[in-house]
């Protein structure tokens, strides 16, 4: 059984082909809309697969279609296999 103190995670989507529409958009308009829909897309799926007030979503990071979450060794497991879910990796710190 996992660990139930929560750490910092980083969970990377599968390809999404309107994120890569909405990245090709160099504008200040297309880059507004990028921020949106990568929240949106991903509290949804945080939203969908945990339980509400057991995860702290820090951020989105819009170079790479991906978010830093804090949540337990077992959220991340569920998290693992979430449908759009690519990777979850917990963060190390490098000396």
């Amino acid at each position: 059984m996992g660990s139930r103190a929560s750490e910092l995670y980083f969970v990377f989507m599968n390809f999404d082909p309107e994120y890569e529409r909405l990245r090709a958009d160099r504008t200040k308009q297309g880059a507004y809309e990028l921020d949106l829909y990568l929240s949106n897309k991903h509290d949804q799926l945080l939203a969908s697969t945990l339980e509400p007030g057991t995860y702290n979503k820090r951020f989105s990071l819009v170079i790479v279609d991906g978010f830093a979450v804090e949540i337990t060794d077992d959220q991340a497991n569920m998290l693992r296999s979430a449908k759009g879910v690519r990777v979850v990796e917990k963060n190390q710190e490098l000396a």
